[in-house]
């Protein structure tokens, strides 16, 4: 039923009202809502705000936007404790303003006294309404106004003139006068810890680290020594020292010995083959279990205590699939598909085949897998583990994930998910909806000015709901675009994912720039970490210059010190003349960072930037110092600026990012 006040197109609104939606703690959010009335008198709004628990609620005036040809109206507001918040826009009729319109009209029209009598009684009123609910001591500008409305002894600009003071224009607006109220549905938000939106992620195998191959006689590649969680904790110090702030961990449990996969995903393994970590389970245990070559629960959580100490969270896989010598295969063979001669399904993606995976089929017996997959992640839960990468949940009941991440984040709010979800946008925003924290994205593909721009400009328009993690490689994509670039190309696309999106992640080896597929056209590496062992010695490649590692510790360090790029709405995109050539920039209150980048690895690129310079903060004519933090360089800027960027200079990266910051005498 339609309000007395016309109010509709409440946002942020989430499927229209079904799921909250998302924001953490210090995030700018526009509130905004469509106000309007019948007639000429005016209208105003504001948001009333309820934080979790028995918190009082706050209210924000909203203020007319200047979208040309709306009602909209809006307001900015900031959430300062995680959990549910709720939200009610308010509508009313605002009679000061209309006053204030209607006397200052007619004024400016020249008309006398004896035509505004009307008006100035009216004004007087509502001065003397104001008044009578505010403290005692802030009445007194009030109610000498409405005197001065009353008084006919006054000439016209004497009587009018202290009511339409500006400081007492202040205080009507921030005590209004609200008449016919009407009320919206109440909404809400689920704010979470600022790590859901804002964190730099490194991915590697504990069982590589510290490991040892060794080529037998008849040319056999063997691993002579397996990685452990003791040398993996040693590992973490080179991974705080690179900046990041979430280290991701593939699954850690113990591997299938049935259909084994051997190196890059041959169906017969060899007896030394230490196979696939997705393919969880074996007489040694399942989800809850540890892989026993890796060491103990007790090893699992010093890992996680000397990550803590060097500020690094730790995200662990959460991979709800099976070996076929899992424990569940043997006790809860309803937990998973049998087909017709009586085996039980494998899982395909078709041309691709898992014959070492068993997926779960959600529908034999809803309530005891429910229940034994919040039992499994509680283990992982207690043992201080706040983040998970869950693998594939797009092959997985969407309400599912509904119920068991609700009732995670009911006992521990903290907790976040990432949703490793490489398949339809339906399905990818679908997931972001019920409940992930976090979503892969199709970063991974996006290269040239174009797609970049519209697909960071979608995740913006889907801020209130779905958050980007801009994984520049995983141990199942290596896109063609790193495969043929080179160096270069490894240094552009770090540098777009590091500053488009406030989360980034890179799996280890892309400092090595790692880049041979298993075949042409695969984007599967070649000898993949997914089937083998692969050690890596990263201290020799930085001190001979062949690793990427001195850049990657530059941009977290970049990321870090600068508040802008820790969010997602704040991204404005720049005309460029050169389609190869990218300009964007992100602004927190009196920070700006603007990215001038190359997507062109062969090629050096030329062009004129043609800046936003309101959107920077400046006049269209002003001029600023852009001081460049990959190279320390400053430059005198304004709304032209001409750029040049060569890719395969070994000085200087193919982007500029910039600090904006005044002139010393502007």
């Amino acid at each position: 039923m339609a309000g007395r006040i016309g109010l509709n197109s409440v946002r942020p609104v989430v499927a229209s009202g079904e799921y909250p939606a998302r924001a953490v703690v210090g995030e700018a959010v526009e509130v905004s809502a469509i106000v309007f009335r019948e007639g000429h008198d005016a209208a105003a709004a504001n948001v009333v705000l309820k934080p979790p628990g028995v918190g009082k609620a706050v209210s924000t005036r909203l203020l007319r936007t200047a979208e040309p040809g709306t009602d909209r109206w809006a307001a900015t507001v900031t959430f300062d404790e995680p959990g549910l918040w709720t939200f009610v826009v308010e509508a009313w009729s605002d009679p000061l303003t209309t006053w204030h319109h209607a006397l200052t009209v007619k004024l400016e029209a020249g008309q006398g006294v004896e035509d505004l009598e009307n008006d100035l009684a009216t004004g007087a009123m509502l001065l003397e309404r104001v008044a009578r609910s505010i403290p005692k001591p802030r009445r007194a500008p009030l109610l000498a106004a409405a005197a001065a409305l009353t008084d006919s002894n006054l000439n016209l600009a004497h009587r009018a003139g202290p009511a339409l003071d500006v400081q007492l224009q202040e205080l009507l607006h921030a005590h209004p006068i609200r008449e016919l109220v009407t009320k919206s549905p109440r909404h809400s938000v689920w704010v979470d810890r600022t790590r859901a939106l804002n964190g730099s992620w490194y991915e590697f195998f504990p069982r590589s680290i510290g490991a040892e191959l060794a080529t037998d006689e008849d040319g056999h590649t063997k691993p002579v020594k397996h990685g452990t969680f003791a040398t993996a904790t040693k590992h973490l110090d080179y991974v705080a020292g690179l900046g990041f702030d979430v280290v991701y961990l593939p699954p850690i449990h113990p591997i299938g010995e049935v259909n084994r996969k051997g190196p890059n995903n041959t169906l017969v393994a060899a007896t030394w083959d230490v196979g696939s970590p997705w393919a969880i389970g074996s007489l040694d245990g399942g989800h809850d279990a540890i892989h026993p070559t890796l060491g103990t629960m007790a090893d699992f959580k010093a890992f996680v205590a000397r990550a803590r100490k060097l500020k690094l969270e730790v995200a662990l896989d959460y991979a709800l699939q099976c070996a076929p010598d899992h424990p569940w295969v043997k006790s809860h063979p309803e937990w998973f598909t049998t087909k017709p001669d009586g085996s039980i399904a494998y899982a395909e993606n078709p041309p691709k085949k898992y014959q070492d995976i068993y997926p779960l089929n959600f529908d034999n017996d809803p309530k005891g897998l429910y229940a034994e997959c919040r039992r499994v992640l509680q283990v992982w839960i207690d043992a201080g583990v706040r983040i998970f990468r869950v693998d594939n949940p797009h092959t997985k009941p969407i309400n599912f994930w509904q119920w068991l991440i609700s009732t995670v984040k009911k006992d521990h709010p903290d907790v976040l998910f990432l949703a490793e979800a490489f398949t339809t946008p339906a399905m990818m925003h679908e997931l972001a909806r019920v409940g992930f924290t976090q979503s892969y994205t199709y970063y991974t593909w996006r290269n040239t000015n174009y797609e970049l721009r519209t697909y960071a400009e979608e995740l913006v328009e889907a801020a209130d709901y779905m958050r980007p993690n801009f994984f520049v490689n995983t141990p199942d994509i290596l896109p063609e675009y790193l495969q043929h670039s080179g160096p270069s190309g490894f240094k552009i696309r770090a540098i777009l994912a590091a500053t488009l999106s406030p989360t980034w992640g890179v799996y280890s080896g892309y400092e090595l720039f790692e880049r041979l597929p298993v075949r042409a056209g695969s984007e599967e590496y070649l000898d993949s970490e997914k089937y083998q062992l692969r050690p890596r010695d990263f201290a020799s490649a930085e001190a001979d210059g062949r690793s990427l590692a001195p850049l990657l510790r530059q941009l977290n360090s970049i990321r870090r010190e600068h508040e802008s790029l820790h969010w997602l709405r704040n991204l404005k995109f720049h005309p460029v003349e050169n389609d190869a050539m990218l300009a964007f920039s992100k602004t927190s209150g009196e920070d700006t960072i603007l990215v001038v980048c190359s997507t062109d690895p062969y090629n050096v690129r030329e062009s004129w930037t043609w800046l936003d310079m309101p959107a920077l903060g400046y006049d269209w004519h002003d001029r600023f110092d852009a001081h460049d933090l990959l190279t320390g360089k400053t430059y005198d800027w304004g709304q032209n600026n001409f750029v040049r960027l060569d890719p395969h200079d070994p000085t200087t990266p193919p982007a500029h990012i910039l600090h904006i910051r005044p002139k010393p005498w502007g």
